[in-house]
């Protein structure tokens, strides 16, 4: 198993090796996330991270032979490598957190290379694991308790959501719709920064598709979050101010 931002190992949750596991849930993880300028987000969220965070895409993976790349979208938390600008005296200050931040430490994963079976899985490496203090991943019966049954929809739900943006990047992809950017900002102390390596939304092209296609992507929602991510792109001014 690969091993995405955030966590240091996965490890598959076993009904029988973890029954004593708990979760001590006052314990904040914001230290994980506040070395990261960036997190994947999915399309349901744009409405709600386009307050807060560019949204910009990337190119991702290694394309198969004649198959086009695939990108994915991000919430930007900062301009330089290493920089969250939301995470402040351990508190988070956006309006805003994204799932992939909220799913921690528990996630879904193929466990093993090119397999389509998912499983749950959790970071070992995670200091607020416990046999002893928080809340309880399963009953004394081995069941799985109501805490890790909504742990689990929720991580189930993420990966469906993480679906759909696929397709969604896959017709941006498809339309030619992408196109490289660059960013060029002064922060407040003078320093000139540039920041590269991120796609985002040809206006040129999307204002030469024809009126069929433009009335498609309004029906299947794309031509509405091509507007939140455009809208987004005004945060990178604001968190050039922060530095």
């Amino acid at each position: 198993m690969s091993t995405p931002p955030m966590y240091s190992s996965l490890v598959a949750l076993d009904r029988e090796q973890h029954r004593k596991l708990r979760l001590k849930t006052d314990l904040s993880s914001l230290d994980r996330v506040a070395g990261l300028n960036s997190v994947f987000l999915a399309v349901v969220e744009f409405a709600d991270a386009c307050k807060d965070f560019p949204i910009v895409f990337v190119r991702v993976g290694t394309p198969a032979e004649g198959q086009p790349q695939a990108v994915a979208p991000l919430a930007v938390f900062g301009l330089k490598p290493g920089s969250n600008l939301f995470v402040k005296d351990g508190q988070w200050t956006g309006r805003y957190m994204p799932a992939y931040v909220r799913r921690y430490p528990f996630a879904m994963a193929r466990l093993a290379e090119g397999s389509q079976d998912m499983a749950m899985v959790f970071d070992g490496g995670w200091e607020g694991l416990s046999e002893t203090e928080g809340n309880a991943l399963f009953n004394d019966d081995g069941e799985p308790s109501e805490f890790l049954l909504g742990a689990k929809s929720f991580v189930e739900n993420f990966e469906v959501e993480s679906e759909r943006t696929r397709l969604a990047c896959e017709e941006l992809m498809t339309l030619d719709l992408l196109r490289d950017m660059r960013f060029e900002a002064t922060l407040p102390n003078g320093e000139k920064i540039d920041v590269e390596g991120f796609l985002t939304v040809d206006e040129e092209k999307l204002a030469a598709l024809d009126d069929a296609k433009v009335a498609q992507l309004f029906r299947n929602g794309l031509l509405a979050l091509i507007e939140m991510h455009r809208v987004s792109l005004g945060n990178m001014s604001r968190l050039a101010g922060q530095y």
